[in-house]
């Protein structure tokens, strides 16, 4: 019998020399991913410094006009007054002609004019940003949102204008009714920016109930408070990555669309039987969040097709907790659809619908509360912008009305959002829910005519 070498029965490679073929490519494809993901974290942390500026800007150069225009009234015959409420410049060509000539309410009106600007100059810029980034998928989606934008500006030039004729002696106006109205405002942006909100579902029964202005005025206002509210807390939530640009570009293309339905809708029927519809959807739409108001994040979420393929899960620092929180995201057409029921209500009402939209992203596509909240704030003011062009081409957005409604709201709105930063999700959606009822109660006592709004 022979004996077989021991050499041959050795194993081609040594215990310590095995091939490393496969692992070297193991290690190159997790490099390379690593070297992608890094690449878009940086290009998403450029373009969110890049919105941040643009909001800041608009906020900053808007806010500046609007002061100087009210600084300006006190050296005109009149001052605040109700006969000087109803007389203000409702075009862009009496808008340039009265700054000609240096009116006071020319100049409010510019620069609320370039605060609806804003969240446009927001998605035009995000459009360059991805075309420079190559990033085809959102290209398309950013340039379908500011198409709708754009073309929403044009319904509002060829709107025929619908002024409102009221009765100046029955209407008071002065210097303290206007500081009362500020002060309501700075409160409306404050609960807006900490939920979501636009601050429309206080700011028109505000003017409506306790000043007695008409509701067209109102909620051609609440347009503007929500746009406010959106471009003074978006500043400080971008710059912070706790909003998701991403979610928020593409679900801007349902609230637009929704918006400009509204918008035209409103002009053609009275919207209270909507009113109702919506009030009680969104008191069905609230009771998931009263069995889940101890949630701090969402547990068990996982990345449907959609998701995936638009890159929609992120990651945000959590101040509160200490720590970076990564999520994703779930029922993403669900969503969407729910968003053109937003801009409808906000075209309509001129209420912002925040309370849809953070639904929506809390409830159905199950993101932490946080990113609900703050890519809410992020949207509204887009949706807001699509039918602001209406109601401005209607008259029905008053400089001296909305002077004091937009710094108001702009100052609550920058305090809400540092506030938002040292909240817990948990202390969010307690504040959360009680709007959601007071804005529901107000859509149906709205629809069936018994409150003023």
């Amino acid at each position: 019998m022979i004996k077989k070498d021991k050499i041959g029965l050795k194993e081609p490679y040594p215990e310590n020399s095995m091939p490393v073929l496969e692992p070297i490519c193991t290690h190159n494809n997790v490099d390379a991913q690593k070297q992608q993901e890094a690449k878009e974290t940086q290009e998403l942390l450029q373009l969110s410094n890049s919105i941040s500026w643009i909001l800041q800007g608009g906020v900053i150069l808007s806010a500046l006009l609007i002061v100087i225009g009210m600084a300006m009234l006190p050296t005109r015959p009149g001052g605040l007054s109700a006969a000087r409420l109803l007389n203000f410049p409702q075009t862009l060509g009496q808008v340039g002609a009265g700054l000609l000539v240096l009116r006071p309410q020319a100049f409010i009106m510019l620069g609320l004019l370039l605060l609806i600007a804003t969240p446009i100059v927001r998605v035009a810029a995000s459009l360059v940003m991805f075309i420079k980034e190559r990033d085809y998928k959102y290209m398309v989606i950013t340039a379908g949102v500011l198409a709708i934008l754009i073309f929403s500006l044009f319904i509002g030039s060829r709107d025929q204008q619908n002024e409102v004729t009221i009765n100046a002696l029955q209407v008071h106006f002065s210097l303290g009714v206007a500081l009362l109205i500020f002060t309501g405002s700075l409160l409306a942006g404050l609960v807006g920016a900490l939920v979501g909100l636009g601050g429309g579902i206080m700011v028109v029964p505000m003017l409506t109930i306790v000043f007695g202005f008409p509701i067209p005025f109102a909620i051609g206002v609440s347009i503007i408070s929500v746009i406010a509210t959106s471009s003074g807390a978006a500043v400080a939530y971008v710059r912070d990555r706790l909003t998701n640009i991403r979610i928020g570009m593409f679900l801007e293309i349902g609230t637009t669309l929704g918006a400009i339905s509204g918008a035209f809708i409103a002009g053609l029927l009275a919207p209270n039987l909507l009113g109702v519809i919506f009030g009680i959807i969104l008191l069905v739409s609230a009771a998931p969040l009263v069995f889940k108001i101890g949630e701090e994040l969402p547990q068990g979420v996982v990345n449907d097709r959609w998701a995936r393929t638009l890159n929609l899960a992120s990651s945000y620092p959590d101040h509160k907790l200490g720590r970076e929180v990564s999520y994703q995201v779930t029922r993403t057409p669900f969503g969407l659809a729910m968003m053109y029921a937003a801009g409808l209500i906000s075209g309509l009402l001129g209420i912002g619908s925040g309370t849809f939209k953070v639904i929506a992203m809390d409830t159905i596509m199950r993101l932490p509360l946080k990113v609900s909240t703050t890519t809410s704030n992020l949207m509204i003011g887009v949706t807001a912008a699509a039918s602001a062009g209406i109601y401005f081409s209607r008259g029905n957005i008053p400089p001296l009305i909305a002077a004091p409604v937009a710094l108001g709201v702009l100052m609550g709105a920058l305090l809400g959002a540092r506030l938002l930063l040292h909240m817990s999700n948990k202390i969010l959606r307690i504040i959360f829910i009680p709007v959601i009822l007071i804005a529901a109660l107000e859509m149906i006592l709205h629809g069936l005519g018994i409150g003023s709004f």
